[in-house]
């Protein structure tokens, strides 16, 4: 279950009062919350953007913790840039195996971040190339990547196995596996044990922190 509802509660703003902002009906911030409807990647997007919080929040596939933001007229991730300037990082067209993710030369455009963000760590953005992330992140979307070499079982991250090109996966672990997981049912989960992990490899390249859904 996705957690719009608890997010939305906890700035104190009412359904009506959303739909207002993203100029729609009530009831489709209901259905939305309730589940009987699901959310678009650019109704995702704006909804991270105005709350302050991952696309994987929203959906409720990890946990953080966000600050306050309250429903003003003049919210700027939805009705105009603020003043504060953003840092620009790459898009990366593709990472390859055992290629440190600053030597990368495909670089297709570039995204901005808060300084707030860039102050946390060191990212990077990466082109969306296939259907195995849909219907969350579909092909030519970017991800906005925290460069990290583990995560938290239930994050989605950016992973290499062997000499294969860098995939986005969720990754869970178990006790003696883990397992590399698709939004698309299409697409066969990845088992590994951990010998498997170590003599491949398996690589962890980062964390998704944001979705940025292109049209």
């Amino acid at each position: 279950m996705n957690r719009l509802r608890e997010i939305r509660r906890s700035r104190g703003i009412s359904q009506k009062q959303l739909a207002d902002k993203l100029k729609v009906v009530q009831s489709a911030v209901s259905n939305w919350e309730s589940g009987t409807r699901d959310m678009d990647s650019a109704t995702l997007r704006i909804l991270s953007d105005f709350f302050g919080v991952p696309v994987d929040h929203i959906l409720g596939m990890r946990d953080v913790t966000s600050p306050t933001v309250q429903m003003q007229d003049d919210a700027p991730s939805l009705f105009g840039s603020g003043s504060t300037k953003g840092i620009k990082i790459p898009v990366l067209g593709r990472i390859q195996a055992g290629v440190p993710v600053e030597a990368v030369q495909e670089i297709l455009d570039y995204e901005e971040i808060t300084p707030e963000m860039a102050s946390t760590g060191d990212f990077f953005a990466l082109a969306i190339k296939d259907d195995s992330m849909e219907p969350r992140m579909r092909e030519g979307d970017v991800v906005i990547v925290r460069k990290q070499p583990d995560v938290t079982s239930g994050d989605t991250a950016v992973v290499t196995v062997k000499e294969q090109d860098a995939i986005v996966r969720r990754l869970l672990k178990k006790e003696f596996i883990i397992m590399l997981q698709a939004t698309n049912p299409v697409h066969e989960p990845l088992f590994f044990t951990l010998d498997q992990v170590r003599d491949l490899p398996v690589v962890v390249i980062g964390r998704v922190e944001e979705l940025r859904a292109k049209f």
